[in-house]
């Protein structure tokens, strides 16, 4: 009788209200630059994120930022709280000066000192509960959300919200408009959104057979190619950007743990890169660029550990179909390491390499010394009544923002979405690049709202209402950082005055974020 009644207690008292002014949806560094803003602008927070770590890719492998790193120097777009994360970056590493290469767990405790710092409550390992809709409560006659529900049966309430997901489930579930994939060029009037008439940027350097018997199409494809055609240029489709995940490795050989092979390695699902090496291409090695010589090993090559067209299930899927997809991509990564680090048919070179490297034991030691997340560069994006997209991100004469609360300050950096067979050969679709055509640009606050009649006490940092091509310039975590403290003096605004989030009053919100060091607007020299 008295486990059945420890067990009653510990049911009602998961299943009370937790309440609080705001609760965030998410676990990104959007999340905690949001919270810790609200916090310290006097509100009560929670994060309510579906990770057991807190942070995003930021604390799943992504230890190179993407700021002074190629001929432009972006820095000049990282104000506020992004500024203050990479300066306590150099802190933790005893630097009075920003630091912009860190390892995973030296960011998760940068993170965690937010957190502690600002009181923020954070509920980790919790899941909106499905189907969707049935996961938000409103408020009656509203559209006001009130609380939420997970799959735990805990629910959630506050005066306001945020998804703060790379997916966009909160949003869904709230019935808010979403869409993903590519939408065809005529929509919105531009020229490198939809189906690509040639991809040049990361595609292959040789020319690989893409059949099970070279030269029979009648025979199959090799994995890792779709079968189906080109399609129309500048057509939408729904595919979107290529997943991987962001690597940490290490050659010293106190801290190294050797690649391991998956129980279920298939040797047959690496033909492409048996091929590539035959065909006279050089496969991609890993690079030391982080303190005490780890890597961020990323995905941006013609043939790497990118998954085309193997992630399309993702936006839209369960939490059993993200599980299982976030299963293929650890199982076939961990496999291709192995591989290079050891098969025979891989050339001696690259295997020397790659042999020296391993799993760091001072990384994500919960999860076998392997990242728990995938780098998810597209998810859903919201669509509202202000739309972002290429005319946006144009060195010349782009469209004018009137409420910028964030710059994004990058070029419109889309991955391939898929690989298919062109000319006979295997061929990736889809990455755009540009590197003389765009510009930095302010981030509307209205591309951070949904519609009056979906919502009005909710907001997004990371799903930003934007285009496939333009969300591209804007997917990086500075910037996430950026916009996450946007929205958390936006909400704090919304709350001390009562208003929906779409009355916030934008010229105290810009005067909010200026005292607080954020980066509005570049006076920069005009383009020519």
């Amino acid at each position: 009788m008295r486990t059945l009644f420890l067990t009653l207690c510990a049911t009602a008292i998961a299943a009370v209200a937790q309440d609080t002014e705001v609760v965030i949806y998410g676990g990104t560094a959007a999340a905690v630059s949001a919270a810790v803003q609200l916090s310290r602008a006097g509100h009560s927070v929670a994060i309510v994120a579906p990770e057991t770590h807190i942070g995003g890719i930021t604390v799943e492998g992504l230890g190179s930022a993407d700021i002074n790193n190629h001929w432009f120097r972006n820095d000049l777009a990282v104000g506020g709280l992004a500024a203050e994360f990479y300066l306590r970056i150099g802190k933790k590493y005893g630097k009075a000066e920003p630091v912009y290469k860190y390892e995973a767990h030296v960011a998760e405790e940068v993170f965690a000192d937010w957190i502690r710092e600002a009181r923020v409550v954070v509920h980790k390992g919790q899941r909106l509960r499905e189907p969707l809709p049935t996961a938000v409560e409103w408020a009656p006659g509203t559209r006001n959300l009130r609380a939420i529900r997970t799959e735990s049966g805990r629910r959630f309430a506050g005066r306001l919200f945020m998804d703060a997901t790379m997916e966009g489930d909160l949003l869904v579930a709230a019935g808010v408009e979403t869409t993903w994939g590519r939408e065809a060029n005529a929509q919105y009037g531009e020229t490198k959104n939809g189906i690509r008439a040639e991809t040049t940027h990361a595609q292959f350097a040789v020319k690989v057979d893409p059949y099970k018997i070279p030269g029979d199409p009648k025979s199959g494809l090799i994995a890792t190619i779709q079968d189906e055609p080109l399609g129309t240029p500048g057509a939408a489709d729904r595919n979107i950007q290529a997943f991987c995940f962001r690597l940490c490795l290490t050659r010293d050989a106190a801290n190294r743990i050797p690649f391991p092979k998956p129980a279920n390695f298939d040797r047959a699902q690496y033909e492409i890169y048996f091929r590539y090496v035959k065909a006279g291409g050089k496969l991609w090695t890993p690079l030391g660029r982080l303190p005490n010589g780890k890597t961020d090993q990323g995905s941006w090559h013609d043939l790497s550990a990118n998954l085309y067209g193997m992630n399309r299930e993702w936006p839209n899927g369960s939490h059993a179909t993200r599980d299982r997809i976030l299963k293929e991509h650890r199982d076939f990564t961990q496999g291709l390491l192995w591989l290079l680090a050891n098969d025979p048919e891989i050339p001696a070179a690259t295997r020397a390499e790659w042999s020296q490297w391993g799993l760091p034991k001072d990384e994500f030691a919960d999860n076998g010394n392997w990242p728990q997340q995938l780098y998810i560069r597209d998810g859903r994006r919201m669509v509202s009544d202000y739309v972002i997209t290429e005319h946006h991100t144009r060195r010349i004469n782009p469209v004018p923002v009137s409420d910028p609360v964030a710059v994004a300050f990058w070029p419109t950096d889309t991955h391939s979405v898929r690989r298919i067979v062109k000319d006979g050969a295997a061929y990736n679709e889809g990455f755009v690049f540009d590197d003389n055509q765009w510009g930095p640009f302010g981030v509307s606050y209205r591309a951070l709202t949904p519609r009056r009649k979906e919502a009005t006490n909710l907001l997004t940092p990371t799903c930003p209402s934007s285009t496939h091509v333009s969300y591209g310039a804007i997917r990086l975590e500075q910037t996430f950082l950026s916009l996450g403290q946007a929205v958390g003096s936006a909400a704090a605004l919304a709350l001390e005055g009562n208003t929906a989030v779409q009355d916030v009053d934008y010229s105290a919100l810009r005067q909010k974020l200026i005292q607080t060091g954020q980066v509005v607007s570049l006076n920069l020299a005009p383009a020519k």
